[in-house]
């Protein structure tokens, strides 16, 4: 268990990534949305890679991916190639179960100088713009709205959601451990040795909190959610305080619609003026939840939604 400061490991929950996939690979073959016409499995500028037999992601319910395989092979030979499923497409015998239509560009041995810069500025939470060009070379640009530009195709890419979880207790443990099965970045934050162990126990990293504060080296950015899991709500108001002041997308804080009243009256004892409409509780979208699994599931979900 770690007793002193540690990051939020903000890399966790790219290890199945296409990209980072690709940057471990001799030959490797990205497989690139770049057109969707009606429904879809995936989004526009969703990205796959090929790696000899090995695959990482998908484009489709997995309708296309074995003759995409062979179309990656064939690249890594001819060069980069557009093809088309569906709607519009010459193969009449490989149809999508959405009934649309999908282009995907195939761009054999991406620059993997410019797969490392993207890991880079992805580690640090950084958003990124790749840009597929007319000539199928796959470039870095400004970041943008994925979809058609005059100069190709661009896809943005976002950092994944971030969990700094404050609390002690079974919700607290079981909410890190739900995170951490989702494979998004977290820490767990307690001043409850016990809590730490079962969180720990999931999977999920985690820090001993010794004092009611939100520690000073950990970086908040607009990306991130901070939830609380208290019962003793004396723990949360320096905690909440700095996370108002921060650009968090989600802040929230588990109990009742009377904890939540005491909750602002604290913080306004505390100083805190502005930003309080920025506080959610209670926590779920689930109401009256008493069940700690529930309550994970319910909270997890609202926060999703508030990152969409």
């Amino acid at each position: 268990m770690r007793r002193g400061p540690a990051p939020c490991n903000p890399g966790a929950g790219l290890s199945d990534d296409a990209l980072t996939a690709a940057m471990d690979c001799n030959d490797p073959v990205l497989a690139i949305i770049t057109g969707i016409t009606g429904p879809s499995y995936r989004p526009l500028g969703e990205i796959m890679a090929f790696c000899g037999d090995r695959q990482t992601g998908s484009l489709s319910s997995g309708c296309i991916e074995t003759d995409l395989a062979l179309h990656a092979r064939q690249a890594l030979q001819d060069g980069p190639r557009v093809v088309r499923y569906g709607e519009g497409s010459p193969w009449f015998d490989l149809q999508l179960p959405c009934g649309g239509g999908l282009e995907i560009a195939l761009i054999p041995r991406p620059c993997p100088r410019l797969l490392g810069e993207v890991a880079a500025a992805r580690a640090n939470r950084q958003p990124v713009g790749l840009c597929v060009a007319p000539d199928l070379v796959l470039r870095r640009c400004e970041p943008g709205p994925t979809g058609p530009t005059a100069d190709g195709f661009r896809i943005l890419l976002v950092p994944p959601p971030r969990f700094l979880i404050f609390g002690q207790g079974p919700e607290a443990a079981i909410f890190a451990g739900l995170v951490h099965a989702a494979g998004y970045p977290h820490l767990l934050l307690s001043p409850d040795r016990q809590t730490l162990t079962q969180a720990e126990t999931a999977g999920a990293p985690v820090r001993l909190l010794h004092w009611p504060a939100l520690p000073t080296d950990l970086e908040i950015d607009d990306r991130s959610a901070v939830v609380l899991f208290f019962h003793d709500h004396d723990w949360e108001p320096p905690i909440l305080a700095r996370a108002l002041d921060s650009p968090a997308f989600y802040i929230g804080a588990q109990g009742s619609q009377r904890a939540r009243d005491k909750r602002l009256a604290s913080l306004r004892d505390h100083g805190v003026r502005t930003g309080l409409e920025r506080l959610r509780g209670p926590i779920g979208l689930i109401p009256s939840v008493r069940d700690p699994r529930v309550l994970a599931v319910s909270v997890l979900a609202e926060v999703l939604e508030a990152a969409a």
